[in-house]
């Protein structure tokens, strides 16, 4: 996985296992949050979970490594992790759209 000439990393995620219902949203928020990261997270109807990231390379790799630990409660059984543009987008957000 490559970062941008900018310096900045997106990444599409999805993440498989027991992630809904156990608060693996919001922990995805607060760790973006906590590191000024952008992006989005949402629930899909299938009990996966995708998200979107977005910021320094350094930043996001740690982000990835949080989210494969997860909160108190989740079992990641699997990462999908694809490269994206980066889009110089600002926050990150809790979706609630399919």
């Amino acid at each position: 996985m490559s970062a941008e000439p900018t310096g900045k990393t997106r990444r599409h995620v999805y993440v498989n296992g027991l992630v809904q219902g156990v608060g693996f949203r919001w922990y995805c928020q607060r760790s973006a949050d906590n590191r000024s990261l952008a992006g989005w997270v949402r629930n899909l109807p299938d009990g996966r979970v995708e998200l979107e990231v977005e910021g320094p390379t350094p930043e996001v790799e740690t982000f990835l490594a949080d989210i494969r630990r997860g909160p108190p409660g989740a079992r990641i059984t699997d990462l999908q992790v694809g490269d994206l543009e980066p889009q110089e987008e600002t926050g990150f957000m809790i979706r609630f759209d399919l």
